[in-house]
């Protein structure tokens, strides 16, 4: 435990689920969405240099699998504030023990939980409830020429999406699946 978090280490070295502690009473709660001094200990290096907030509104929705590549790749905690995601990252790290291996978790507005990914994962999300609303911090600023992505329909990335895929974008859904010579991203 550090400050107002815990982690907890998953198989895919480097990336943690992480447990808010909230404050309550017959007011309300605060829960400390980040803290650069904190994550630290569990990998967050240097400052947030974007915080995006998205809504998705129906359940189903599959967005992702995203990535920044080298030298504009990120750290990024993903929060989700309402509703429920099946929020899961795929290793994409070249030299890896765990490459192309997946890790899926559920992230609610009540479960208290955020992901925190190192760089060199694909990250999407499954809207697992209706109106979903998610808070993104990034260790570095979207370049757009630096964009990646994975189809997250790929057989190849064995992900078991809990309800049927709705909604995938043009986008996402033209991520042309792995190839023999798929080699990952730089660590």
């Amino acid at each position: 435990m550090s400050g107002r978090f815990t982690a907890h280490e998953t198989p895919l070295r480097g990336l943690f689920v992480i447990g808010r502690r909230t404050l309550s009473d017959d007011r309300g709660f605060l829960s400390r969405l980040f803290c650069v001094d904190d994550l630290a200990a569990f990998g967050w290096q240097g400052n947030v240099a974007q915080l995006n907030e998205t809504g998705t509104r129906q359940r189903g929705t599959v967005r992702g699998m995203h990535f920044q590549r080298p030298p504009h790749a990120e750290i990024k905690l993903v929060t989700c504030t309402r509703g429920r995601i099946l929020d899961v990252v795929v290793d994409i790290r070249a030299e890896s023990p765990t490459f192309l291996q997946h890790f899926a978790v559920e992230l609610s507005e009540d479960n208290g939980t955020s992901l925190l990914i190192p760089k060199g994962f694909a990250h999407g999300f499954q809207a697992l409830t209706d109106d979903v609303r998610m808070i993104y911090a990034h260790s570095q600023a979207y370049v757009a020429q630096a964009e990646g992505g994975l189809n997250p329909q790929d057989p190849a990335l064995v992900i078991d999406w809990l309800l049927p895929v709705i909604n995938l974008s043009p986008r996402d859904a033209a991520h042309p699946l792995l190839s023999q010579d798929y080699r990952g991203v730089a660590a």
